[in-house]
C-alpha cells in the first residue's frame, strides 16, 4: 500500500507542478504515513518531483518540544525530508511546545491557523490553501488527524486549526486541522493498512456519521481516495467491491 500510494503521490505532485508551477501536500504521521514517506524516499521516480517548489503542511502534531522523536515532523524528516532538496520556508511544521508560543496550546493553534490563512490565495476563497493532496492515516477507532470519535474537536465548524486536550491516544495534547479545513483540499487520501484497521474502514464507509467516525467526514473537494491493503479491506461492505466481469 505504501509503495502504491507513493507512486500515486509522485504523479500527483508532478502533474500539479506542471499545471500551476507549485504543489502543496499535507502530511500525516503514524505507521502508514511514515511508511509512505519511506517508500517515497526509496522510489527511483522521486527525482521527477521539483522538491524546491513543493509546500508541505501537517494535518496534526503532538505538542512536544522541537526534535522530540514522537513528533510527526521529526519522523517525517528522518523518513524523507532530510534527504530531498526542499525549500525550508515551504516546510510548514506545526508549532513546538518550546517555541515562540511556549506551552500555550491555544496560541500555538491560532498561530498555525494564521500561517494557513496567509498562504491562502484569493482564488481559494477560504482561510486555508487548496491543498493538492491531504494525507490522513485512519486509526483503529476511525480517528483522522487528531480528531477522535465524540471528542469536541470533531464537532468544530468554524476554526481551521484547534488545540486538542485529553486525546485518548498519547500524548494527550495535540494540534489538529479541523474537518472544515480538511475539506478544502482538492483531494483527500485516507491510508489504512493492517487487520487492526479493518473495522474502522468498514464503519467509515458504511454510512456512519462524522462525530462517531471522523474518517467518514474527511472528504476532498474533487476526490476522496481510500488506499487500503487486503487486510484493511477485509470487512468492507460487499456493495463497495467492483462488479466481477462476466
Amino acid at each position: 500500500m505504501a509503495q502504491a500510494a507513493a507512486a500515486r503521490l509522485i504523479t500527483k505532485i508532478v502533474d500539479a507542478q506542471s499545471a500551476r508551477g507549485t504543489a502543496s501536500v499535507v502530511l500525516t504521521g503514524g505507521r502508514n504515513g511514515n511508511a509512505l514517506l519511506a517508500a517515497l524516499a526509496a522510489a527511483p521516480a522521486r527525482d521527477a518531483v521539483d522538491w524546491a517548489r513543493l509546500d508541505l503542511w501537517w494535518g496534526d502534531e503532538r505538542f512536544l518540544p522541537a526534535g522530540d522523536p514522537d513528533r510527526n515532523d521529526t519522523q517525517a524528516r528522518d523518513a524523507l525530508l532530510s534527504s530531498v532538496p526542499l525549500t525550508p520556508e515551504r516546510v510548514h511544521a506545526m508549532p513546538v511546545s518550546d517555541g515562540e508560543f511556549g506551552g500555550d496550546l491555544d496560541a500555538a493553534a491560532e498561530g498555525y491557523e494564521r500561517e494557513l490563512a496567509a498562504a491562502a490565495g484569493p482564488q481559494d476563497r477560504t482561510r486555508v490553501p487548496a491543498f493538492d493532496v491531504l494525507l490522513l492515516g485512519v486509526g483503529p477507532d476511525t480517528h483522522v488527524a487528531s480528531l477522535f470519535p465524540e471528542h469536541p474537536g470533531v464537532r468544530e465548524s468554524e476554526r481551521t486549526v484547534i488545540g486538542v486536550r485529553g486525546a485518548p491516544k498519547p500524548p494527550p495534547t495535540r494540534i489538529s486541522l479541523t474537518l472544515p479545513a480538511i475539506r478544502q483540499a482538492r483531494e483527500v487520501w485516507l491510508l489504512a493498512a493492517g487487520e487492526d484497521k479493518a473495522q474502522a474502514v468498514a464503519i467509515a464507509l458504511s454510512g456512519a456519521g462524522e462525530v462517531q467516525a471522523p474518517a467518514a467526514g474527511a472528504q476532498g473537494r474533487s476526490r476522496t481516495l481510500w488506499l487500503l491493503d487486503r487486510a484493511a479491506a477485509v470487512k468492507l461492505p460487499r456493495q463497495l467491491y467492483p462488479p466481477t466481469s462476466g
